[in-house]
C-alpha cells in the first residue's frame, strides 16, 4: 500500500509541471498591469495648477524636444511658447487660426490652420510650408488636429466648426499625408466631426475621437497608411487626445478622461475650465499640459509622455 501511494504521489506531482517562463512573464505582466490600473496616474500630492490665463481658446499644445510647450490662442489668431523656465511668449502673430500642434522629427512645428484651411510646417526661422490646403482639387474644410507616424506620415481630422457656406469637401472627415508628403488620402469617411486623434508608439493603433458622434474608436494602422478594424473604444467624443507610457489614452470632455487600452475608464482628472486638449512634457515628459478656454493649466504625473 505504502509503495502504491507513493507511485500515486509521484504521478500526481508529474500532472502538475512548473510554469514555463513564458507563463510566467504572462502572470507578472498581469499583476503589474492591475498594479497600474490601481494607481493614479497623477503623481501623488500634485493639483491641477494654472500657469497663464487671458486667452480667448487655447488650444493644441505640442512639446518640443527640449520640453518647451507651444499651444494656439485660436481667436486671438496667436501660437504661444511656455517655455521650460515658467516663462510666456508668443511664437507667431497671425497664425491662420492655427489650431492642432505638433514637432516633426526635424524640430518644424506642424499646424493645423484651421482659418487658411491647409497643413503647414513652420521652421525654427518661422517659414511657413504649406503641406495640404486640398483634397480632389476641393479645398479642405478646417484641418483641427494631427499625429505624426513614424514614417513620417500625419494623420489629420478635418471637421468643420462655424459657417458652412464654404464648405467643398462632401463631409468631415480624416486624411493621412505620407511622409514623403507627395500623397494625400482620405482614410476615414464616415465620421459625424472627426477631431482629437493619437495613435500608439509602435505605430500599430490609431485611435480617433468622433466629436460629433460623441464617440471614439479605434483602428488598425495598415503598412500603407489605410485603416481596418474599426471599434469603439469609449462611449464618449473628444476634443484633445493624448497617449502616456503605460498606454493609457486622455480624452478632453468636461474633464480630462483616462481610459487603459482595453477601453476601460481608471480616472477623472477635473480642470477648473472645460479642457481642450493636452499633451505631456517638461521635465522627463512628466508633467500634463492642458489647455482649457481662457488658460493653460498643468499637473505633476506618475506616468510619462511618449
Amino acid at each position: 500500500m505504502m509503495l502504491l501511494l507513493a507511485v500515486m504521489a509521484v504521478v500526481g506531482c508529474a500532472k502538475e509541471p512548473a510554469p514555463d517562463g513564458k507563463e510566467t512573464e504572462e502572470k507578472a505582466s498581469a499583476q503589474t498591469k492591475t498594479v497600474a490600473d490601481k494607481l493614479s496616474v497623477v503623481a501623488p500630492g500634485a493639483k491641477v495648477e494654472k500657469l497663464a490665463g487671458g486667452f480667448k481658446f487655447t488650444e493644441g499644445p505640442a512639446a518640443d524636444a527640449e520640453g518647451n510647450i507651444f499651444f494656439t490662442d485660436i481667436l486671438n489668431n496667436r501660437i504661444h511658447k511656455w517655455s521650460s523656465a515658467g516663462r510666456l511668449s508668443t511664437f507667431r502673430e497671425n497664425s491662420g487660426g492655427a489650431n492642432g500642434l505638433l514637432f516633426d522629427r526635424d524640430g518644424h512645428l506642424l499646424a493645423c490652420e484651421g482659418n487658411e484651411r491647409r497643413l503647414v510646417s513652420i521652421d525654427s526661422q518661422g517659414k511657413v510650408t504649406v503641406l495640404a490646403d486640398k483634397y480632389g482639387n476641393k479645398k479642405l474644410n478646417s484641418p483641427n488636429d494631427l499625429w505624426l507616424d513614424a514614417k513620417g506620415g500625419i494623420y489629420f481630422t478635418d471637421p468643420r466648426y462655424g459657417r458652412r457656406e464654404t464648405i467643398e469637401q462632401d463631409g468631415e472627415h480624416v486624411y493621412y499625408l505620407s511622409g514623403s508628403r507627395k500623397k494625400l488620402i482620405r482614410v476615414i469617411d464616415d465620421m459625424v466631426r472627426p477631431n482629437g486623434v493619437i495613435g500608439t508608439p509602435d505605430g500599430k493603433v490609431l485611435y480617433v475621437a468622433d466629436h460629433g458622434g460623441n464617440k471614439t474608436y479605434k483602428y488598425t494602422i495598415n503598412a500603407d497608411g489605410t485603416l481596418s478594424d474599426k471599434k469603439l473604444f469609449a462611449p464618449e467624443g473628444s476634443d484633445g487626445m493624448t497617449i502616456d507610457s503605460e498606454g493609457n489614452i486622455y480624452l478632453t470632455t468636461n474633464a480630462v478622461l483616462v481610459y487603459n487600452s482595453a477601453g476601460k475608464k481608471i480616472e477623472t482628472i477635473e480642470v477648473p475650465e472645460r479642457p481642450a486638449n493636452l499633451c505631456f512634457g517638461g521635465k522627463n515628459k512628466q508633467t500634463l499640459f492642458i489647455t482649457a478656454r481662457t488658460s493653460f493649466y498643468s499637473v505633476g504625473m506618475r506616468v510619462k509622455g511618449l
